[in-house]
């Protein structure tokens, strides 16, 4: 009979502490931790914040911010930019008002009829200086022309370089979205 009961107390023993012991032996060899991650964007580290008073921040009034920057005149390459960022906004169905679109210009100022006629609800701005953040916390190693994501705080969150496939930027937005219990 003790030894049944020995036997009983060691399982519940290894039943609490096994978990324990095998979290431990994980964390500190870093064995079957996964290779990858399931995102498609860079993710900026450390995050920035822009500043919930700051003109961004204002213009976005506690929304997610898909930001596309460029500094020359909108031609082609930008164009085709903005109508990427526009679809993909329209991807995320009934999440799209959570998310507001911005294009930071340079110092050329947009053509406004383009705009109202074929981006209605862009919200257009110039920050040399903000626009030299964006360019500098841009993740090393990716192209430039791509959309930038920020959270309803203002923090600069992530990177979609211009190549990206739009579907794959709708679900690394759409997991944050989902994520998210602000904005």
């Amino acid at each position: 009979m003790a030894r049944r009961g020995r036997i009983q107390l060691i399982v519940i023993a290894l039943a609490f502490f096994g978990p324990l012991l095998l979290a431990t032996w994980m964390y500190r060899t870093g064995a079957l931790t996964p290779e990858g991650f399931s995102n498609r964007g860079a993710l900026i580290d450390p995050v920035v914040n822009i500043g919930a008073d700051s003109a961004l921040g204002k213009l976005a009034a506690g929304r997610w911010v898909m930001l596309y920057q460029h500094g020359a005149e909108c031609g082609d390459a930008c164009r085709t930019a903005l109508y990427r960022q526009r679809q993909t906004r329209q991807m995320l169905g009934r999440e799209m008002d959570r998310v507001v679109r911005v294009f930071l210009h340079g110092d050329s100022p947009p053509d406004k009829v383009f705009f109202e006629g074929e981006h209605p609800g862009l919200k257009t701005m110039k920050d040399k200086g903000l626009a030299e953040l964006f360019e500098e916390r841009r993740p090393k190693n990716t192209m430039p022309g791509g959309i930038y994501l920020l959270d309803p705080l203002a923090n600069l969150v992530m990177y979609f370089p211009p190549d990206l496939d739009p579907r794959d930027l709708v679900d690394d937005v759409k997991h944050l979205l989902k994520l998210s219990r602000i904005g």
